[in-house]
């Protein structure tokens, strides 16, 4: 049976904020890689709720968090077609994602 690791090594300051994220798998090979957030999360089949693992660096702009938030629950959508197929909840998904891209954009807009 193949095994494969996704590692995470977390810089922290003074006050255990993150300064430096970086990630490796065994099957991108073995690189650390830097990012400025990320979101995990686990499910707990025994208590059936959901475990998350939410990091980023104080680095990270609050409209590139907010596309981050929106390219996952994207992300969410396609997975829950793939492994469902439930068509319904996948829209659904992606029509939130479509409102909060134009909430984005209006905001942005506000900010120049």
């Amino acid at each position: 049976m193949k095994k494969s690791n996704i590692n995470f090594e977390i810089e922290l300051d003074k006050d255990n904020v993150p300064e430096k994220i970086n990630w490796s798998a065994t099957d991108a090979g073995n690189e650390l890689t830097e990012t400025k957030s990320i979101s995990i999360s686990l499910w707990d089949h025994i208590q059936k709720n959901s475990m998350r693992i939410d990091l980023w660096t104080k680095e990270m702009p609050v409209d590139e968090m907010k596309r981050f938030y929106i390219d996952c629950l994207g992300g969410m959508a396609q997975s829950v077609l793939n492994s469902t197929g439930d068509e319904f909840m996948a829209e659904e998904m992606n029509m939130l994602c479509e409102k909060l891209v134009k909430h984005l954009e209006r905001e942005m807009k506000e900010q120049k």
